[in-house]
């Protein structure tokens, strides 16, 4: 296990050389982005103005075990070794607790005692978990701390004869003493359940944030050396560069609806921060298709004429919902043959016309919490609409989507081991090119059981998007802003999550479904406030310097496309190029 005060001691009795070296490796990728961007600025300068002890000191705040990305999500013959060695849980054992439940009951669980844990600190929890008596439950961990409710922390489906890994985690706020860290049979089952390698690893605050920035500075961004000479090849030293970047690799959007239409104020608000949008409601079949063969684009087209003419990539949603509520009135009664003739429709209408203009298409909405299709035409049905849906648009990426999955893990119907097992579903039905959708509207953010579920989710190698991301309205505008912003870095900084998509259309009225980014006259909100901070804070700004000796300079950039002007005398050359994701330096080349 490698800290940050390893890496230091390592420097000891070594050549300032290489702690030098070392020391702008760590700044890198721990020091927050406003002061690694002032730091690499005075680096292309001179490394004499690089202040060790103050980054010595940054490493010191944040010392402490790096998180632990590692997830499992195949039943094991033998229980991995614990994560953190253990942590505060090393070499301890579960026991048999009687746990007055939420509903009354008392009930024997094994368990944890945990004495002492502290306040305003991140845990984060794994273990492997097997059971007898069944082929396969759903166990649930769950955390009981002074009075309050019995709140799960971390799912796993477990099942007979090998081990399933758990991970979760929880937030602990306030101090009690003990906690009790419990394992519960969630299904009507006559289980026992057994724990082996349970690991509990605290991070305060700092440490929470300083390991996210060097997420997103590993993953997000990368090392650029511009190299400038004449026509001959002759470096030049002294040249004036000017970077700049112009667009974002990384997809970051929100929903719209047709309120946007011939709305010039919303369109400038909306263009000048987002790279994505998704439709709010516009292609869902109620509103394509009010009546059995009248089909209606009219507004769809507008909004995508918008989308087009500003270069904003725009994922569709959707071809399917699940959600009886939500399906056209008129598909309800018919029979069995005709809704399927309907279904065939709806995805040779749709697919057909818009075929290569949507990155993604949410095929079916909701499939974990209703089943209205698979009632109706048989359990196949929605592997049968993915596969025709590839067949349509072969290049879009094929989505599932629900709620209540990242979320939390209160959700029986929901757990990251049910999304899974769907997802491997359609790889067995033949499905390849699919993607993970969380819609993730938040109340409270557990956010390390959110990073726990990612960790899980990201076994799977497949595209990962946060599809629909707001905050509960049940708070107010600024504890949203505040909620959001946790959200929006954990989700940024998780190195397998592929964009971010916030669910705030604005309408008419001045309504959103819960939670909205500016007011009528688009005057920002607080939530809007802290969607502006961000995306500053996740942009390279325009860097000014001049070459060294060698012809070159360096900075550490964000990904995504830039210009570069390079002067030297009274000559000046323009050009652009591109950043994307790599472990080693972008080299890029440009002669005056």
């Amino acid at each position: 296990m490698t800290t940050l005060s390893d890496d230091l001691s390592m420097s000891e009795g070594k050549s300032q050389k290489h702690a030098e070296d070392l020391a702008v490796r760590n700044a890198k990728l721990y020091l927050p982005f406003s002061n690694w961007f002032s730091l690499s600025l005075s680096l292309s300068l001179s490394l004499s103005h690089l202040s060790l002890s103050l980054i010595f000191h940054s490493f010191v705040l944040a010392d402490g075990p790096l998180y632990d990305y590692t997830a499992y999500t195949q039943c094991k013959a033998e229980p991995e070794d614990p994560l953190y060695n253990g942590g505060i849980l090393e070499n301890k054992a579960a026991t048999m607790e009687s746990i007055v439940e939420n509903n009354g009951t008392t009930t024997a669980w094994p368990a944890f005692v945990l004495s002492n844990l502290t306040p305003s600190t991140f845990y984060c929890f794994s273990g492997w978990i097997k059971i007898y008596g069944s082929n396969s439950s759903l166990v649930t961990a769950r955390l009981m701390s002074g009075n309050s409710p019995h709140y799960c922390v971390g799912t796993v489906v477990a099942s007979h004869g090998c081990w399933s890994f758990l991970k979760g985690g929880f937030y602990m706020d306030l101090e009690s003493n003990p906690s009790l860290l419990y394992f519960q049979n969630s299904d009507d089952k006559e289980v026992s359940i057994t724990i082996s390698s349970a690991s509990l690893q605290g991070f305060t605050k700092e440490q929470w944030s300083f390991q996210q920035q060097y997420k997103i500075n590993t993953e997000r961004k990368r090392a650029v050396t511009v190299h400038v000479s004449d026509k001959q090849g002759a470096r030049l030293q002294g040249a004036t560069i000017r970077v700049e970047q112009v667009s974002k690799d990384f997809p970051f959007g929100s929903a719209i609806n047709n309120y946007i239409i011939g709305n010039s104020p919303y369109q400038k608000w909306f263009v000048e921060r987002f790279n994505a949008a998704v439709f709010e409601n516009e292609l869902k079949w109620a509103a394509t298709e009010p009546k059995q063969g009248v089909y209606n684009y009219t507004l769809a087209d507008k909004m995508l004429d918008f989308v087009r003419a500003n270069q904003i990539v725009a994922r569709g949603h959707n071809i399917f919902w699940e959600d009886p509520k939500y399906i056209p009135s008129w598909l309800l009664n018919l029979t069995s043959v005709e809704l399927a003739l309907a279904v065939k429709n709806r995805i040779t209408s749709l697919m057909t016309k818009y075929k290569d203009e949507f990155v993604h298409w949410d095929v079916s909405n909701e499939f974990l919490h209703f089943d209205f299709y698979e009632q109706k035409l048989g359990e196949n049905a929605t592997y049968e609409f993915f596969k025709v849906a590839h067949e349509a648009d072969p290049l879009a990426t094929l989505f599932m989507n629900d709620f209540n999955v990242v979320e939390s893990c209160s959700d029986v119907k929901s757990t990251v081991d049910t999304y899974i097992a769907k997802m491997r579903d359609l790889r067995r039905y033949g499905v390849w090119m699919d993607g993970i959708g969380l819609e993730s509207h938040f109340s409270v953010p557990n956010l390390p059981l959110m990073r726990a579920i990612l960790d899980k989710f990201a076994t799977l190698q497949l595209p990962i998007w946060l599809t629909e991301v707001d905050i509960s309205d049940n708070f107010d505008h600024d504890q949203q802003a505040t909620y959001l912003e946790d959200v929006l870095r954990e989700g940024f900084s998780h190195p397998s999550v592929n964009g971010i998509m916030l669910w705030s259309a604005l309408k008419k009225n001045g309504k959103c479904y819960q939670m909205c980014l500016t007011d009528t006259n688009f005057n920002n909100l607080p939530a809007g406030d802290t969607v502006d901070k961000l995306l500053k804070e996740w942009q390279t700004g325009a860097i000014e310097s001049r070459t060294d000796e060698h012809g070159a300079f360096s900075f550490y950039g964000y990904l995504g496309e830039y210009t570069i002007t390079a002067s030297f005398g009274n000559r000046t050359m323009s050009s652009t190029f591109s950043v994307s994701r790599s472990d080693e330096t972008r080299h890029f080349s440009i002669q005056i």
